[in-house]
């Protein structure tokens, strides 16, 4: 399917979008969501994403600032301009730059919703979706037990499918047995962002006794071969994030059973044709996959939403209600779950649009390109 477009313009922007709550996992509690924002223009339509790497290079090698630069002087200059009839169009583009997969996607993202809108087709139809709501989750930073066990009767009550609890060294068991006390027919699952290293096996191990439905990335974030080891001692499924960061890690990390569930975040990936090979092998080997979040704002929220009514996405992810974390959001739409279930947003694209006048408080324009 190809429908020709000539990118006019491009407009950067630095969003500073205030949690309501700190958000604390094993590497840091951060107090603000910054990213970058990008719009594209062609042809009358517009197509936007938003990055999800972190000011420090905590989650992964990447940060803000690398972003920035690498998309003004690489990739935006010769972006504006280019004749476009697929989103694979700009893969020679990106390709002689390595890694830098955050940075990558943003850019990627913004030409698939832009192709997508010039189609007046959602996104999910150009992917295969499949549904027109999607299970999702809460991701519960860490906190004392009593707050922890308040925030999941909270997320119970609003009908979330899974609880996901971010865990680190000395704060696990205590928390998994106070929890599972109270709640024990809950589905649940830990994260542990690469806080654990063989030595902590034993301590692995005994999570075997909550029921988990997965254990979120133990060890480092470069790690595929050791998670070989914590996978075969453990009945508990290994779920990786950080250590995929393409369909040839997901296979071999599923080849040398290291894990059996895999996290894809369409950011860590390099956007969106990465992010579905991904979801095509993984489906080859029969593990699931589930869509994580970056606590995006609406519109890294909403391609997110798009990316999971894919098949093979069969396990509640981490889009929960954009209202958990920020008091307004820089889109017009509301991205409320309902009983566990997010819709799909409706229209071309992924069918939302931004709210210019509050984006302009919350955020600085970098700079702009015009063809």
């Amino acid at each position: 399917m190809t429908h020709a477009f000539t990118i006019k313009r491009a407009e950067l922007r630095m969003v500073h979008l205030p949690l309501l709550t700190p958000f604390v996992i094993s590497t840091g509690t951060m107090t603000h969501k910054t990213f970058p924002l990008l719009i594209l223009e062609a042809d009358g339509i517009t197509g936007i994403a938003e990055g999800v790497m972190d000011p420090l290079p905590d989650y992964l090698e990447e940060t803000t600032a690398g972003a920035l630069d690498l998309l003004r002087t690489a990739v935006l200059p010769k972006l504006v301009g280019m004749r476009i009839a697929s989103p694979t169009d700009i893969a020679p583009l990106l390709a002689p730059w390595r890694g830098n997969r955050m940075a990558k996607a943003v850019a990627e993202m913004a030409v698939w919703d832009l192709w997508a809108r010039s189609l007046d087709l959602p996104l999910c139809a150009l992917l295969g979706g499949a549904r027109d709501l999607i299970e999702v989750g809460v991701s519960l930073g860490i906190a004392p037990l009593d707050v922890t066990l308040d925030r999941i009767a909270e997320a119970q009550a609003q009908g979330y499918r899974r609880i996901k609890l971010k865990i680190k060294q000395g704060h696990d068991l205590a928390l998994l047995a106070g929890v599972r006390d109270q709640f024990p027919d809950i589905k649940l699952t830990v994260d542990a962002n690469t806080d654990y290293g063989l030595t902590d096996l034993a301590t692995l191990r005994k999570m075997d006794a909550f029921g988990l439905d997965y254990i979120e990335q133990p060890l480092a974030f470069d790690d595929i071969l050791d998670h070989v080891q914590v996978q075969a001692a453990l009945q508990t499924a290994i779920c990786l994030d950080e250590s995929i960061r393409t369909a040839k890690d997901a296979r071999i990390a599923l080849q040398m059973a290291a894990a059996r569930v895999i996290n894809i975040k369409v950011g860590r990936v390099g956007g969106i044709a990465e992010a579905r090979a991904i979801h095509d092998v993984c489906a080859a080997f029969g593990a699931p996959v589930w869509c994580g979040g970056m606590l995006e704002g609406g519109v890294g929220r909403a391609h997110n939403i798009h990316l999971a009514t894919m098949p093979n996405f069969t396990k509640p992810g981490d889009t929960s209600s954009a209202s958990r974390y920020f008091a307004r959001d820089i889109i017009n739409e509301q991205l409320e779950a309902k009983d566990g279930l997010m819709s799909v947003p409706q229209g071309a694209g992924i069918g939302v649009t931004l709210d210019m006048a509050y984006l302009d408080t919350v955020s600085d324009v970098v700079e702009v390109w015009t063809a």
